[in-house]
């Protein structure tokens, strides 16, 4: 086939996308600044379209649901790499932990772009990195988290973020103007907010873990300041989002998550951004490999990404490969990756079997008729957790039943006193 035919070809199929995808695109797409809080940093999240507001499961959770960090099994530590276009990148480090239904985390991330100047004749003259630089901290917690209800968990971050522009020359002299960069700087201070429902929904596999999560989330809520050198001035709006969002696994193997995230300019609400749909699959392959995929549609750029992750002990490795703006006659692909430590859960599953031994004694010794003693096998399984609903659900059964059967034998008792009394 001539080369002409063969572009052709290609600039025919990538309009009939684009024409797919028409429905949304967005005029009020880019008007933001920290354009980078938009870019994920990697890894699984990526792989899943980034649709995981609802899902939350692992260390991921800083840019997508804050509460997250109160229902994490264990202490985690990860780092990030995300080759972007352009040669530009994003590094970040995270690290969460809990104790009890307390959450809390840090985040430390950065994107960067090599930025050149050339004088009039060509030559090079200055060479930095244009950079924005986020720091986080989060804090959440689990309310009412028991064995049947799992909890409403509530969380939020605040976020300082940091756009350092390098300074320039002077076109004359070609000399770089000490600060001048820092005029075209800005920083900015930003919350999110986050809520985390989880609970059992058509389940038809055995598994301490819920199968449905729902999430709703607002993300960089702030503002941004420029100026710095000379007279402080407010910055571009910030990508603030919302997003509502859930997480189902459909089969033990098989999670699904789905997103809806509205993009909210406040500075001027008419001016916000459109809706934009994400959606991602895992399958999970043996215990320490598992497979994903996602679909991101976002201002007429669809996204489509897929990785793998395997787990090694206490080390997991994630893998992702986007192929972003599909109905472009230049496509751009990618690849991130991401590498974590899970560091324990502080006793707390070494908690959970000793509540489930107690719990299970009190059923034996239930079956044998000793009603006291299975009591107090379960009233040391509450002592340890408070929440634990079988056993105060046995405890209180026990209980009818032994009031049921003293009520029986009072009555049984006066049968034979009026019986006696009769024979007299």
């Amino acid at each position: 086939m001539p080369l002409a035919a063969s572009a052709l070809d290609l600039s025919d199929a990538n309009s009939t996308l684009a024409d797919v995808f028409e429905w949304s695109t967005d005029d009020n797409e880019g008007l933001t600044s920290f354009r980078s809080l938009n870019i994920p940093v990697g890894g699984r999240a990526e792989s899943l379209g980034s649709a995981c507001t609802a899902l939350c499961d692992d260390i991921s959770f800083f840019d997508y649901n804050p509460a997250a960090s109160s229902v994490l099994p264990q202490t985690e530590i990860a780092v990030f790499h995300n080759a972007w276009i352009a040669d530009s990148a994003m590094e970040t480090i995270s690290a969460t932990s809990r104790d009890g239904n307390l959450g809390y985390g840090a985040q430390l991330k950065c994107f960067y772009v090599p930025f050149s100047e050339y004088n009039l004749f060509g030559e090079r003259v200055a060479g930095s990195y244009y950079t924005e630089t986020s720091a986080t901290i989060n804090a959440s917690y689990n309310f009412l988290a028991g064995y049947d209800f799992k909890g409403l968990a509530v969380g939020s971050n605040l976020r300082f973020s940091w756009r350092g522009m390098p300074d320039y020359t002077d076109n004359q002299t070609d000399e770089i103007i000490s600060g001048s960069g820092l005029e075209q700087s800005a920083l900015a201070v930003m919350a999110d907010v986050g809520v985390l429902l989880r609970f059992n929904f058509l389940k038809n596999f055995a598994d301490r873990d819920p199968n449905l999560s729902l999430g709703l989330a607002l993300n960089n809520a702030g503002v941004s300041v420029t100026g710095f050198g000379s007279a402080l001035a407010l910055d571009d709006p910030l990508p603030t989002r919302l997003s509502a969002a859930l997480a189902y696994r459909i089969f033990a193997p098989v999670l699904f998550t789905a997103e809806f995230r509205k993009p909210l300019n406040l500075m001027d609400f008419s001016s916000s951004g459109a809706i934009s749909i994400a959606s991602g699959m895992e399958i999970t392959v043996t215990r320490f490999f598992n497979f994903d995929m996602g679909f991101l549609v976002q201002g007429g750029n669809p996204r489509i990404s897929m990785g793998s992750g395997f787990q090694i002990k206490a080390f997991q490795m994630n893998v992702n490969y986007t192929f972003d703006l599909t109905s472009s006659q230049n496509p751009v692909n990618h690849i991130s990756l991401s590498a974590k430590i899970k560091l324990g859960d502080k006793g707390r599953s070494k908690l959970r079997e000793q509540v489930d031994a107690y719990y299970i004694n009190g059923l034996r010794l239930y079956a044998e008729g000793d009603l006291d003693g299975a009591i107090v096998q379960w009233d040391l399984a509450i002592a340890l957790d408070k929440r634990f609903d079988p056993a105060i659900d046995a405890k209180v059964a026990a209980i009818r039943f032994q009031n049921a059967k003293q009520k029986i034998m009072d009555m049984q008792k006066l049968d034979i006193s009026i019986s006696g009394k009769d024979s007299k």
